[in-house]
Parts: C-alpha cells; sequence; structure tokens
C-alpha cells in the first residue's frame, strides 16, 4: 500500500451519519437573532424559509445525523469520493512532505455541493415543497441544487451573483441542462435586486445581495422554500461525509494528516474536511487545521467577529461571525464562490476558540500553484479550489526549508473546467490582484447591526 497512489472506499463503507461538531464545541455556538427584534429565533421564524427536517438538523446538539437512505441512494453515484497521494506534486517540488487530496471534483456538478444540494431536495420534497430558490457564486451550488432538484422532481431558481454569471456561462449552462432558472444578480424580479441596481446600476453583485433575492422569493410562495449552499449549520454538517471518509483512507494509507487544509469562502468545503479532525484535536490529537481566503475578500484575516446579516437586503437572521460588513461588495476576482462577505459561524467560532488557523493569499499565486498542480497531478482547480492548493504548496515548501517530513491533506473542493476562462487570463497575463476598496469596507463595517457591540 504504500506506493498506492488512490485510495478508495467501497461503496459499503460510504459513513452512514453526518457529524455534528456542535456536540463537542467546548463553548456553545452564540445563537441567531430576530433581526428586528433582537431576540433569539425559533423554529417558527426560519420556517418560511426552511423545511422542519433541515432546520431541526440547524439547531441540532446530536453528534451524529443519520444521513437517509434515499440520500445515500444519490451519494453512490460518486461517493465515497477518491483520496490521492500527490507523490507527482511531492517530486516538483522536491519535498519531504507527504502531500494527500480528497477530490471532490468526482460529484456530478464537479464540486462538493452536491453533498448537501441532494439531502435538501429530499427534505423539501418530502414537506410537499414544489419550488426551490437559491443563490451562486461560481455556480458550483447553483449548478449542484439544479442537479439535486431535477432528481427529486422540483423546480429550481438560481440568481447567480452577476459577474459570475457573464464570466462562467458554461456554469449556466449546466444549470439550464438540469432544468434550473438562472438570473443574474442583482435583477429587476425582486425589491432587493432593484434597491441595488436604483443605487449601482452597473453593480456587479455580491452572494449577499443574491440570497436577498432567492430569500424574497421564497417568502413568497407557500409551496417554495429557499436552500442555502454554505453558511449554515446544517450545510457543513452535510458536508462532513468529507472527513469521515478522509480519515478511514488516511487509515488505508498508514498516515495521519500533521496539516489539514482548505479553502473557505462561505466555509463549508473546509468544514466538511475539518470538522472530524477539530473532533479529534479537541480529544488531544495534534493537527494543524488552516483556512485559506481570498486576499479581496479577507473575511477571517480582517473582518470582525460580530453578529451581522447574512444578506445585503438584511432578510435573514442575525448571526456571529467573521464579517466584512453586509454591504460589503469584494472587488470581481475569479473565485467567485469565496466572494462572500461572510464566514460560518461555526467556523468563526471555532477559529475564535483557537482551533484553527487562517490566512489570505491573492488570486495570482493561487493560481501559480494551480497551475504546478495540474501539470503533476493532472487536474485542473477550480479557482476556489486554487487556495488550498496553494497553502498546501506553501506548507510542503516550509516542510522542505525545514527539512520535515510532516503529512499534508489538503480538500480539492471541485475541478475549474468550467473556469477555465480564469486561465486564459492568468496565461495572457490579464488576471490581477485587485485589492478591495478600504474605504468601502470601513462603511460596510461601520453599518453592522447595534447588536454587534454588545
Amino acid at each position: 500500500m504504500s506506493e498506492s497512489t488512490k485510495y478508495v472506499l467501497d461503496e459499503d463503507r460510504m459513513p452512514r451519519d453526518w457529524y455534528n461538531l456542535a456536540a463537542d464545541l467546548p463553548v456553545p455556538l452564540p445563537p441567531p437573532l430576530h433581526p428586528a427584534t433582537g431576540q433569539g429565533i425559533g423554529p417558527d421564524d426560519l420556517a418560511p424559509i426552511f423545511p422542519m427536517a433541515v432546520i431541526a438538523q440547524e439547531v441540532s446538539t446530536e453528534r451524529w445525523i443519520e444521513i437517509p437512505e434515499p440520500v445515500r441512494d444519490v451519494y453512490r453515484l460518486w461517493r465515497p469520493s477518491p483520496l490521492v497521494r500527490a507523490r507527482r506534486l511531492e517530486r516538483a517540488l522536491d519535498t519531504p512532505a507527504k502531500i494527500y487530496f480528497k477530490y471532490e471534483g468526482v460529484s456530478p456538478a464537479g464540486s462538493h455541493k452536491p453533498n448537501t444540494s441532494v439531502p435538501q431536495a429530499f427534505y423539501n420534497k418530502e414537506e410537499g415543497v414544489r419550488r426551490l430558490t437559491t443563490e451562486t457564486g461560481a455556480g458550483q451550488w447553483g449548478s449542484s441544487l439544479a442537479f439535486a432538484g431535477s432528481l427529486f422532481g422540483l423546480e429550481v431558481e438560481v440568481f447567480m451573483v452577476k459577474i459570475s454569471y457573464h464570466q462562467k456561462p458554461y456554469r449556466r449552462a449546466l444549470m439550464e441542462t438540469y432544468g434550473a432558472t438562472c438570473i443574474a444578480s442583482p435583477s429587476d424580479m425582486t425589491e432587493s435586486g432593484r434597491a441595488i441596481l436604483a443605487k449601482f446600476p452597473d453593480s456587479t453583485g455580491s452572494l449577499g445581495i443574491a440570497i436577498s433575492e432567492a430569500v424574497e422569493r421564497a417568502v413568497q410562495r407557500d409551496d417554495t422554500k429557499y436552500a442555502l449552499g454554505s453558511v449554515l449549520n446544517h450545510v457543513l454538517l452535510h458536508q462532513t461525509i468529507i472527513g469521515e471518509e478522509a480519515m478511514e483512507q488516511m487509515a488505508m494509507a498508514g498516515d495521519e494528516p500533521d496539516v489539514v487544509i482548505g479553502c473557505t469562502g462561505g466555509g463549508s468545503n473546509f468544514a466538511g474536511l475539518a470538522f472530524p479532525y477539530i473532533r479529534e484535536k479537541l480529544k488531544g490529537k495534534t493537527v494543524r487545521i488552516v483556512a485559506v481566503e481570498p486576499a479581496s475578500c479577507p473575511t477571517l484575516t480582517k473582518g470582525v467577529y460580530a453578529y451581522d446579516f447574512g444578506d445585503t437586503g438584511h432578510l435573514t437572521p442575525l448571526v456571529k461571525m467573521h464579517t466584512l460588513g453586509s454591504t460589503f461588495m469584494p472587488p470581481g476576482f475569479h473565485a467567485g464562490g469565496l466572494r462572500y462577505h461572510g464566514m460560518a459561524p461555526m467556523v468563526s467560532h471555532v477559529k475564535e476558540l483557537g482551533l484553527i488557523e487562517a490566512r489570505a493569499y491573492p488570486q495570482t499565486t493561487c493560481f501559480e500553484a494551480a497551475v504546478t498542480f495540474a501539470r503533476n497531478e493532472g487536474i485542473v482547480p477550480a479557482p476556489e479550489s486554487s487556495h488550498a492548493v496553494r497553502a498546501a504548496v506553501d506548507e510542503a515548501l516550509r516542510c522542505k526549508a525545514e527539512g520535515r517530513a510532516e503529512t499534508i491533506l489538503f480538500n480539492l473542493s471541485g475541478h475549474g473546467h468550467f473556469d477555465m476562462q480564469a486561465y486564459t487570463d492568468y496565461f495572457a497575463g490579464k488576471l490581477q490582484d485587485v485589492p478591495y476598496d478600504e474605504a468601502a469596507l470601513r462603511a460596510a463595517m461601520a453599518d453592522l447591526p447595534t447588536v454587534a457591540a454588545e
């Protein structure tokens, strides 16, 4: 087994439960608050947006939550996903480190997102919902929900951040192939979108704006619910199948990671790999866990830990998270899935507890690492995933400089086959490291809800 490249579990070894980190937190997660009253919210407050099964998972403190058999049946289309030893990359870097990656690009949509879109579609179908609305940045989540909706007979309406809508037409085509409707956000279909367009006619959009539009559409009809691709607890929960599989596969390889890495936008793929390892860290295991984000939207490294809205239109509950302010609009860099003003409350919480590290990279250095990876391992990483690749390469080079043979594990959350315009721009020298607007960031921070000061 020492010379194996791939470590693949049989389908009958797929995890039967998702792991809920809330059960093992040394300090409970601060509760979400009602946006109007500032008081705690209950299931009835979330019922217009989510099905009750999802709400129950959102507030659960049970350690293990069973994966329904119909969801497992769909998961078998691509799960368990492979763990790969990046031996060629190791040789190219001349590092004593061992580099492994969990490859989520094998899913039908090409990323980790179906891990949660499938159960969300299932739970909605079970409760009689006929239509789902959502937002998407780079399109991975939108195409994943479109895929899940097609399997369970649900209509899907996707508000796609406008700059990504134009940058990534094939993501849009994929959503439409699965039967979804894709709308550039901000749009004139909602009050939230029209308000943004009145103020910023040339707005390139943001995930916060797209969330507002999708939530607004969801609450207008009784047969419609909203589905979220990241940030909230139930989404992170569904993704932990990644880490649970990875632990079994690392045992197959006779290895354990010293460093665990994932890119972070809203936090879902990072949590999926990292949360099971945080559980082990809380038990005393020594492991560094690194969250990597874009320097143009540096939520964990530059944001404040405060209560804030999850959307620009202020329709969602207030959650305590690392935030740049709900009105912050990052520049239009290519990693559209990482252009979110906030970070998952659970990821933010473990950062505050000192259980994880965070670092930020500009996009050109990430693409440089992605090209090195592709030319050695054969997989073209998504722009989002390239941030994790960059960090893994840097950790391997650190090991080389220090003469340390550490084991590095990162989540390659998706492939970049729909993102080749970004690579074309990189090779043409058109890709720039555009900084965020400091004045806009200060203005967005100044607009935080007053509860943030409490």
